[in-house]
């Protein structure tokens, strides 16, 4: 299939590689699209240039509240593309554009899943009664708007939003982040050695912008029970006060070990012994795929709370967590894949197979897909 070259609009707030997935989602995709189109980058946070991309800084009058900062860049970047593109795609939640990658649950999913009754009418009137919570509504809404290439980065994530809008069931397609090929470097060591780490001692990986969101307090509760085990936490640094006196408190601070944000976190992947991922939501994971190419078994909440565990199989891809909540749980699978050699180099191997599924230039081409699908809609 010959694909044209198109003048393309991306709409992201925070261009960052030390952002979260949906960050670095919109990146590694800018990054392959431009070798072959004509691509324009608007965001309020631009901490990255890549060659052949045109960004346009979105001006940030306000941090706070959130919703009108993001109103205004709806309402800015609305104005700025609305000549000139053949797709506006965006990772943000705003009113326009003819592409739209939703990374993260539905409000109205969030919100109402499973409420009936009373309580449901008083999260109507708490909706109704707030500007933040109403503008939200509102702006989803808009968003989801049939006719749209509307794209998902996970069968459970397309799944919810087609249960809070009936109307999109059925036109909603998946496109998952893609994963680099591991970067090899001998400083497995160094790495270590940077943050007191013993280069002989077995380490635990936990990457996430939420530590508590992502389950860091059930991982450093299982902590107690692998006493031979370190664990490098790398991430918003805002977490580490709390996380650092959780560690206290439970007696492993001198075996917990924080990196903050790390803008490559390849060497981390390369010092450690697993990824560790006991995550509350997680409408993809990007770091459980990251983790696997570079040979990483992988410990990580089962679906639904994970969007790629639905994609893998226990005890074959990855170990799965049937409740992320559970510490004792996660402590014995912990130990399980420490002292079993044979599990280890098992997992290490299918992972790197399911990461091979998640090829970037492959999903490159499967967005250009969807935007001929999008162009022959206008």
């Amino acid at each position: 299939m010959t694909i044209p070259r198109l003048r393309i609009a991306v709409l992201t707030r925070r261009f960052d590689p030390a952002g979260g997935g949906a960050e670095r989602y919109a990146i590694a995709l800018v990054q392959q699209l431009a070798a072959r189109h004509d691509v324009h980058v608007f965001a309020q946070d631009l901490c990255i240039e890549i060659p052949g991309v045109t960004t346009h800084r979105v001006p940030q009058f306000l941090t706070r509240p959130r919703w009108l900062n993001l109103g205004w860049f709806s309402a800015w970047t609305h104005w700025q593309t609305r000549l000139g593109f053949d797709i506006v795609h965006s990772h943000e939640a705003v009113s326009h554009g003819n592409v739209q990658t939703i990374h993260v649950r539905p409000i109205r999913a969030t919100r109402f899943t499973g409420i009936t009754g009373w309580r449901r009418a008083a999260r109507w009137f708490e909706v109704f009664t707030s500007p933040r919570l109403a503008f939200y509504f509102w702006i989803e809404a808009a968003r989801m708007r049939a006719g749209r290439c509307m794209i998902a980065v996970s069968e459970a994530l397309r799944d919810d939003v087609a249960t809070a809008y009936p109307a999109l069931r059925g036109h909603i397609d998946i496109v998952p982040p893609g994963v680099a090929a591991a970067k090899a470097a001998n400083d497995r060591g160094d790495t270590r050695t940077r943050y007191g780490i013993p280069v002989d001692a077995p380490l635990l990986l936990f990457i996430a912008g939420d530590y508590d969101k992502k389950g860091l307090p059930a991982l450093q509760q299982a902590m107690v029970s692998n006493p031979l085990a370190h664990l490098l936490v790398v991430g918003n640094a805002n977490y580490i006060p709390p996380a650092r006196k959780r560690a206290e408190e439970l007696g492993i601070a001198a075996r917990v070990h924080f990196a903050g944000v790390l803008a490559d976190p390849t060497p981390a992947y390369r010092a450690a012994d697993l990824l560790v991922h006991p995550t509350l939501e997680d409408t993809f994971g990007m770091v459980v795929a990251e983790a696997m190419a570079y040979g990483l078994p992988v410990i990580v909440s089962a679906a639904p709370w994970c969007g790629i565990s639905a994609e893998l199989r226990d005890g074959a891809d990855a170990l799965l967590l049937p409740d992320p909540k559970d510490a004792a749980y996660l402590a014995q699978q912990i130990a399980r894949l420490l002292d079993d050699t044979a599990l280890h180099q098992r997992l290490a191997e299918a992972g790197r197979a399911v990461a091979a599924r998640f090829d970037w230039p492959q999903i490159a081409r499967a967005q250009e897909a969807l935007y001929l699908r999008a162009l022959r809609k206008v």
